[in-house]
């Protein structure tokens, strides 16, 4: 069952990172910042990236949209507060794009590198215990 499960997740066209996600790799990012400095700090950061288009940006929601050139597909990013002064971040990530070796691997790729990112820019203080 297990070689099963991993075809089939290889092949999925979306990936997306959550606090309970079983893949450690995909759990939500925290941060010790208040939600409007990550809001701010991740929409600039995301303006900023050439191959990133944003297309949406609701603060209201905690949600910005963004068109991706490689590979074609689109981002949300959702920025939420929990606790003052704990904010995480999530990814999701889809696409139509079709690969022979499937394409949630690139995408998990892609989500890891942008957390690497943010984590960088942001006081990470690691994910939900």
């Amino acid at each position: 069952m297990g070689v099963m499960r991993s075809l089939i997740i290889r092949y999925q066209k979306q990936c997306e990172t959550r606090d309970d996600h079983p893949d450690e790799q995909l759990q939500s990012h925290y941060y010790k910042a208040g939600f409007d400095k990550v809001f701010q700090t991740v929409e600039e950061w995301a303006k900023g990236r050439r191959d990133f288009t944003v297309e949406s940006v609701s603060k209201e929601h905690g949600e910005i949209g963004i068109k991706l050139s490689k590979p074609d597909s689109l981002l949300v990013i959702t920025v939420v507060s929990p606790r003052p002064f704990q904010t995480a971040v999530d990814f999701m990530i889809s696409t139509d794009k079709s690969s022979i070796a499937g394409m949630y691997p690139t995408l998990k790729q892609l989500i890891n590198g942008y957390y690497q990112e943010l984590d960088r820019l942001l006081p990470y203080i690691g994910k939900k215990s």
